[in-house]
């Protein structure tokens, strides 16, 4: 039995070994077991995260991958004893899914060959539950994969490098060429890892901090005293010389100095 790729779930199965045990290779070795594989489709990637951490979920949205998972990888025949399996598959949609229930608020490494067309609100998703993600890595398009990563000064540098970096660290680890999924896609593939800051709260509120980044993004190419206009800045704070930089010159320390110094400026 095969799968076919349905393009509305945006499906590239890999079929490289080499690639599929080097991305399984970039979870690290600390010691949480649980680990979950987002968008698994035929499973190359299943059977290395098998050999490499006890216990494994994975979540699959198309029934017919499903179907093919339970056949390919038969949970009867993986258990580490009686009481604890080393597989489960969840038919579902990540983003749709309670992450505190499944696991019961444990910690859990996330995982995959994702979706390009959800990729980043995968990665939002991990975010807002970064208490139980310790690490993430898994395949993207190269250009999300190296928005992510990128630091600031770059015009790549945005909204989703700042909001990732203020909790992971971001790491580009390779690149994947189209010639090694089936169907093929019309762009390159990045991998990257995260891993979790040791300290990953922020001295501010979350809220407003997410706030300022997207507002400031939203109008790149203006200075900060144009584009946070909607925060009724102070024309003292205006003068501030932070407020004549772009978005993009600022490091994440430097977003969280900013969000600090506008919360004084409304207190």
């Amino acid at each position: 039995m095969t799968v076919r790729a349905k393009k509305h779930l945006g499906q590239h199965f890999l079929n490289d070994e080499n690639i599929a045990k080097k991305i399984a290779d970039t979870l690290t070795e600390n010691g949480y077991d649980n680990v979950l594989e987002i968008g698994p489709g035929m499973g190359v990637l299943t059977k290395y995260l098998l050999e490499k951490k006890p216990k494994v979920t994975v979540m699959e949205l198309d029934s017919e991958s499903v179907v093919y998972l339970q056949d390919t990888f038969p949970v009867e025949h993986i258990k580490l004893d009686t009481s604890k399996e080393k597989f489960n598959i969840i038919e579902g949609d990540f983003l749709k899914k309670d992450f505190t229930e499944i696991f019961n608020k444990q910690q859990v490494a996330i995982i995959g060959n994702f979706p390009y067309n959800i990729s980043s609100q995968i990665v939002f998703k991990a975010i807002e539950n970064r208490e139980y993600v310790p690490e993430f890595s898994g395949m993207f398009q190269k250009e999300v994969a190296e928005r992510i990563a990128e630091k600031e000064g770059s015009k790549t540098y945005g909204i989703l490098s700042v909001l990732t970096q203020a909790f992971f660290d971001a790491e580009y680890l390779f690149t994947v060429p189209p010639s090694v999924f089936n169907p093929p896609p019309k762009v390159d593939s990045g991998v990257i890892r995260l891993i979790r800051k040791e300290n990953y709260t922020l001295p501010i509120d979350e809220k407003l901090f997410f706030r300022v980044v997207k507002t400031a993004f939203n109008q790149r190419r203006k200075m900060l005293r144009s584009s946070l206009k909607s925060f009724n800045l102070s024309d003292s704070l205006k003068e501030d010389p932070i407020f004549a930089m772009r978005p993009e010159q600022l490091s994440v320390q430097k977003f969280i100095e900013l969000t600090q110094k506008i919360a004084q400026d409304n207190s």
